[in-house]
């Protein structure tokens, strides 16, 4: 058994209109849907990785409000096969895709789920990213259809996670966050939010990204000059400097930026943009798998290894 892709879509926010979280979620899971020619109730679990949200909209589940735009299981007494469908959230800022194919992971072993529908979506407070030039993030919403594969060939390998034990974290100070502060947040303080980066913060996290590619590749015995590393792109010129460091070609570094050449950086959408974009210009015939890399807030990050099956 294996856990494999069974589809994926990605979805920018209109640049002269207001995003919604929900409704790019939903709209790409739809999209995700049609891509494998499935209907909505074949999905058993919802995912929902988002960040931010219009208006700082924390509850009611935002992973439940997904599942109702996309029309998964409305009704589980009308499609009772595969059951209820279950959404939840789970919020690990730009690694948070990867946490989630370690949870779908989990489900598959136990035979608890057949397929996992993941969506992620990041909007600005006000619903117009384009507008705060203070905001890094891109109005970007993702999804990718998880399945169980009978057979062994290809699919993900293990998920690995690593975190740093820097003095600021261990002070409990997190020289990378978002945050809403109330004391001054005014009449305004739905729309708003403030997005706190350290100059230091980006070297931490090219420091902790290529010590967990490389501890990755050594454990699962991977070859990175034959494989493509599919990052996040907490800067601009964040795949430059990560090939530079682990000694590979610039071409051998795919981390996205967002559909459209928009301003704003793809944030949890990161991951399943950098498959599409992938598979979309074709895997070089020396390459025999993707490495998914994310690093984010913490600081932290995740990797998995990724072989498509006609690999």
């Amino acid at each position: 058994m294996t856990t494999v892709i069974k589809a994926a879509s990605t979805l920018a926010a209109p640049a002269d209109e207001k995003a919604a979280a929900v409704l790019l979620a939903g709209q790409a899971a739809r999209e995700c849907l049609a891509e494998a020619r499935l209907s909505p109730d074949a999905v058993g679990v919802l995912i929902n990785v988002g960040v931010y949200r219009e208006h700082n909209t924390f509850e009611p589940a935002v992973g439940a409000l997904v599942q109702k735009e996309a029309g998964i299981n409305l009704d589980y007494l009308a499609h009772p096969v595969p059951g209820a469908a279950f959404s939840f959230d789970l919020m690990n800022g730009a690694c948070g895709v990867l946490n989630a194919v370690q949870v779908a992971q989990a489900m598959f072993s136990t035979g608890s789920a057949e397929r996992v529908l993941i969506t992620a979506a990041d909007v600005h407070p006000g619903g117009r990213a384009a507008l705060d030039d203070g905001y890094p993030y891109a109005d970007l919403g993702a999804a990718l259809l998880l399945e169980r594969s009978a057979t062994s060939e290809g699919g993900f390998g293990p998920v690995r996670t690593a975190g740093s034990g820097s003095p600021s974290e261990t002070a409990g100070y997190l020289p990378n966050a978002g945050y809403l502060p109330t004391a001054g947040m005014g009449a305004g303080g739905r729309t708003r939010i403030t997005v706190r980066r350290d100059p230091g913060f980006a070297g931490q996290l090219l420091d902790l990204a290529a010590d967990t590619t490389s501890g990755y590749a050594r454990t699962e015995g991977l070859d990175l000059h034959r494989t493509l590393l599919v990052s996040s792109r907490p800067t601009a010129d964040f795949a430059q400097r990560l090939a530079d460091r682990l000694g590979l070609p610039q071409s051998r570094v795919l981390a996205p930026d967002s559909p459209g050449g928009g301003g704003g950086l793809p944030h949890t959408a990161a991951p399943i943009l950098g498959y599409l974009r992938a598979v979309d210009q074709g895997l070089p015939e020396d390459v025999d798998q993707i490495l998914f890399v994310a690093v984010g807030a913490g600081p932290s990050a995740a990797c998995v290894s990724y072989r498509p099956q006609d690999r």
